[in-house]
């Protein structure tokens, strides 16, 4: 580890604008790391020094203003700064060595709150939380809000003893960076004016992994891509509010793509009343309750070509109780489920492969070890217009059951294969008790509603 003195001595030689850095200093630099110095404004040049562990936050807050009022970005040598509750400018372009540049919050309050920005770019920094305590007003380690123009890119968030980064009317893209052991949720963002959160690692948070949230139902269009999140807890407690990997509320035209999410108390992928949904192409791993769930008020929700291994229960959509409706379910592997969950389960219990409720198609799934059921179609009345089709259905309690009580909509359920159901292929149930015979066994399902035909069983 470098002393102060050596600290120093590399970085004296640093100018104010279109710096050249001492040899020893260029020397561990990349081609890149050279490239994003030009034109900035160094640190160590007006008083912000690595490595002194004095807390610099008077300094570092003088530096930014002089940035923003010269429109210029700012480059930080590697070392260590402690800080604190520092409001940043509207204009902030913050950059520095991946992994060795650390602002660490030195406490009694917050570490970076920025409101009504016009940008904000923070690249190569490490944030670390130190895992203090923060005030009653601030809800991450960088509480952001209102920034029209968001850039956090090659970062490391820890530590923080609440959200690691909590955005509120955000636009622009969080990527490639690291957050882990947040006492909340990794990243938090609430009323997003199209964000991109791409290519990240959120690790070892409390409550939750990528949430995306509004206050009120409206169209989001937030896009979470090609992240990996794992080891998901839920210290708050609850049914689902907490434990859930990516987890979208009321935010509308939200992508969900190619993530890769694993050891979720709750769900790997979790939306409720979120409308125009797309959930596709994700691998979900060890979830303790419903791997992927769409619930309550929502209309429209595509959950397509993900994989689910070990779950409670694999993907639902659901709860047209309360308005959720409209779906397809297609080219889902969903295998390995289990009877146990993270609490006592309401009838029917856990176990159940995919369930499905009113105006959705549900074909071409795999589902294998489905204790419970290998597909659930309606609750009660609430079923209408369900198509399941095309489907295989492998070790199953029942493959698949049905709802014939009274006012229950119309269900097709054809051309699908079930090998190894315990307790029938197909079977109409009142709520969750069974009231039928295996319906593929009979030449009519004697229900109106119900047609059941060309399946094969074995």
């Amino acid at each position: 580890m470098l002393n102060r003195r050596t600290l120093l001595t590399q970085t004296a030689g640093f100018a104010v604008m279109g710096l050249a850095l001492g040899k020893a200093a260029s020397a561990s630099l990349t081609g890149i790391e050279k490239a994003s110095m030009r034109g900035s404004i160094n640190a160590a040049e007006l008083g912000v020094q690595p490595g002194t562990f004095d807390d610099q936050s008077k300094a570092f807050a003088k530096l930014l203003r002089d940035a923003n009022g010269r429109g210029m970005p700012v480059f930080l040598p590697p070392g260590t700064y402690v800080v604190s509750n520092l409001s940043l400018p509207g204009r902030v372009r913050l950059s520095g060595v991946p992994g060795a540049t650390r602002i660490v919050y030195g406490g009694d309050g917050h570490l970076f709150m920025a409101e009504q920005a016009d940008h904000i770019e923070l690249s190569g920094l490490v944030f670390d939380g130190a895992n203090r305590s923060m005030g009653d007003y601030a809800q991450g380690l960088l509480d952001l809000r209102r920034v029209a123009h968001l850039v956090v890119d090659n970062c490391q968030i820890t530590g923080s003893g609440k959200n690691g980064l909590a955005l509120e009317h955000a636009a622009g893209r969080i990527e490639r960076s690291d957050i882990s052991g947040a006492a909340d949720a990794g990243i938090y963002s609430v009323e997003a004016g199209g964000l991109a959160i791409s290519g990240n690692t959120v690790s070892d948070c409390a409550n939750g992994g990528i949430l995306v949230h509004r206050w009120q139902a409206a169209e989001d269009g937030t896009m979470v891509s090609g992240n990996r999140v794992e080891r998901i807890g839920a210290r708050s407690g609850g049914t689902g509010q907490n434990g859930n990997g990516i987890n979208a509320f009321r935010a509308g035209n939200v992508v969900i793509s190619g993530n890769v999410v694993s050891d979720c108390a709750f769900s790997a992928i979790r939306a409720n009343s979120s409308s125009n949904l797309q959930i596709s192409g994700n691998t979900c791993s060890r979830s303790g309750e419903t791997a992927v769930y769409s619930e309550f008020s929502f209309e429209g929700a595509v959950i397509a070509n993900n994989i689910v291994d070990g779950a409670a229960n694999g993907i639902s959509i659901v709860n047209f109780n309360e308005g959720g409706r409209m779906g397809v379910c297609s080219g889902n592997i969903v295998r390995n489920l289990s009877t146990s969950g993270p609490y006592t389960a309401d009838p029917p219990g856990f176990g159940v492969g995919i369930a499905v409720e009113a105006d959705t198609v549900a074909s071409n799934n795999v589902i294998e070890n489905a204790p419970l059921y290998g597909m659930s179609i309606g609750w009660g009345p609430y079923l209408r217009n369900v198509v399941a089709t095309g489907n295989i259905i492998r070790k199953a309690g029942t493959g698949i059951v049905v709802s014939v009580v009274e006012g229950a909509g119309t269900a097709v359920i054809s051309d699908n294969v079930i090998d190894g159901a315990l307790n029938g292929a197909v079977v109409g149930q009142r709520w969750a008790e069974p009231v039928t015979a295996d319906l593929t066994q009979t030449s009519s399902s004697g229900y109106a509603h119900l047609t059941v035909e060309r399946n094969r069983v074995s």
